[in-house]
C-alpha cells in the first residue's frame, strides 16, 4: 500500500488551516494590520498576485494601513482589489500610495467582520474537503488498479474521513476563537 500517503493527505489539510490563521491574523479588530490586505489577489498584468508582491504595505498609526503601489499603472487594480474585498475599506489615493484608514468599529461593522470570516472558514472547509477528495479518488483509482486490496481501501478511506473530521474541527474552533474575539474586544 506504499502508493498511498496519509501523511501527504493530513500535511496538505493541515495546509488548509495554515492559509485560514493567516487570514484570520489580517482580521485585526483593534489595530490596523497589514494582514488584513497583504493576500488580497490583484489583477496585475493579466494575471492574478497577492497585493504583497506588487506593493509595500504598512501601519504608519494604529488606524491607518499604508499600500505602495510599485507600478503606477498597476494603482487603479489594486484599489479596485482593495474596494471589491469586502473589508469595508475604504481606499485614499495619493499618487501610488493607497490609504486605507480603518473605521471604528461600530456593532455592524464587527458584524461585516464576522461574515467575512465565516467565509474564509468556509473556503478552508472546501480546500479541505477538496483535499479528502482527492484522495478518495486516488484509493478507488489504487483498488482498481489492483495495487490496493478493498479492505485498505476502506481503511485508508476511515483514515482520510478521520483526518478531515480533525481538520474541519480545528476550522470551527478557530471560527468561534475568531468570532469572540471580533465581538468582544
Amino acid at each position: 500500500m506504499s502508493a498511498f500517503n496519509i501523511a501527504d493527505i493530513r500535511r496538505r489539510m493541515e495546509g488548509a488551516l495554515a492559509s485560514l490563521t493567516q487570514e484570520f491574523s489580517g482580521l485585526r479588530t483593534g489595530r490596523a494590520s497589514t494582514g488584513l490586505v497583504d493576500h488580497l489577489q490583484v489583477e496585475v498584468y493579466g494575471s492574478m498576485m497577492p497585493l504583497k508582491q506588487v506593493a509595500s504595505i504598512s501601519t504608519p498609526e494604529s488606524r491607518m494601513i499604508t499600500v505602495q503601489v510599485w507600478d503606477q499603472s498597476q494603482v487603479k487594480s489594486v484599489e479596485k482589489a482593495i474596494a471589491n474585498a469586502g473589508l469595508g475599506l475604504n481606499p485614499q489615493t495619493e499618487g501610488n500610495v493607497i490609504r486605507l484608514p480603518l473605521p471604528e468599529l461600530s456593532e455592524e461593522r464587527r458584524k461585516e467582520l464576522v461574515k467575512v470570516a465565516h467565509k474564509y472558514a468556509e473556503d478552508a472547509k472546501i480546500s479541505v474537503r477538496n483535499v479528502r477528495r482527492d484522495g478518495m479518488d486516488t484509493l478507488k483509482k489504487l483498488e482498481k488498479d489492483g495495487k490496493i486490496t478493498e479492505d485498505d481501501h476502506r481503511r485508508s478511506g476511515e483514515e482520510v474521513q478521520k483526518a478531515t473530521d480533525e481538520v474541519v474541527k480545528k476550522v470551527d474552533a478557530l471560527l468561534a476563537s475568531k468570532e469572540k474575539e471580533i465581538l468582544h474586544v
